[in-house]
């Protein structure tokens, strides 16, 4: 059964490469969100194996972490697994500290360690 990612807050060209990078390696669909409330919004509609978070969401510039700790502070919602996309340690370290899984960064977009960090939550 196909899963689906929800990509959270990336510019139009990022969303394309990670799309092009999930639906290429993957049975996937990848959505396309922009803050909290959209992804929560759908995060209630449907099932979502995966959700990407941007560190600085390309609509207003805020913080990711913050889309993640509204997600990880919902009971209905918490056990979403969620990633944020940063080339930096410590933000990769405060989002797990948040109960995000580790992440990948942009330029990591298409590596085969990114790939395999995918797997669990996109192969049956």
């Amino acid at each position: 059964m196909a899963k689906t990612l929800v990509d959270c807050g990336n510019c139009g060209p990022d969303f394309n490469a990670i799309r092009q990078m999930v639906t290429s390696h993957f049975d996937a669909a990848v959505l396309q969100t922009h803050g909290a409330e959209d992804t929560i919004e759908l995060l209630k509609k449907r099932e979502v194996d995966l959700v990407t978070v941007n560190r600085k969401l390309d609509r207003d510039y805020t913080d990711g972490l913050d889309v993640i700790k509204q997600i990880k502070s919902d009971p209905d919602l918490a056990k979403v697994p969620v990633m944020l996309v940063t080339n930096y340690d410590e933000h990769q370290e405060a989002a797990m500290n948040e109960g995000a899984e580790r992440g990948f960064g942009k330029l990591e977009i298409g590596s085969d360690k990114t790939i395999e960090q995918l797997k669990p939550y996109l192969v049956d």
